[in-house]
């Protein structure tokens, strides 16, 4: 679960970024190794996107689940409360995948 971060948001302390994927780097704690964000690096309407691990807040900073994402491979014993919106692995491909290749052009 994730959070969208605000704009101007910073981190403090020794933070390593990886590439995940074709749109995407994902940030860690070089000390502990835990999950800090998500960034969308494709360009479109998306680029530049954060969205922060919940874990680093108190209570998930209040918020609720709003988007599940690669709900076909989930674990069958996660099922999460309440309505909002998911998304497949397909679905993701299809939203992602478009931005990542007009990038490499």
């Amino acid at each position: 679960m994730t959070i969208p971060a605000a704009p101007g948001y910073a981190a403090l302390g020794p933070v390593k970024t990886y590439v995940s994927s074709d749109w995407a780097e994902r940030a860690f704690c070089a000390d502990c190794g835990s999950a800090l964000w998500y960034r969308i690096t494709a360009p479109g309407k998306m680029h530049g996107q954060v969205q922060m691990a919940a874990g680093l807040f108190d209570n998930a900073g209040g918020t609720k689940l709003g988007l599940e994402l690669y709900i076909d491979r989930k674990p069958k014993g996660y099922a999460f409360a309440g309505e909002h919106r998911q998304m497949t692995e397909a679905d993701v491909m299809a939203a992602f995948r478009p931005a990542a290749e007009e990038g490499k052009s």
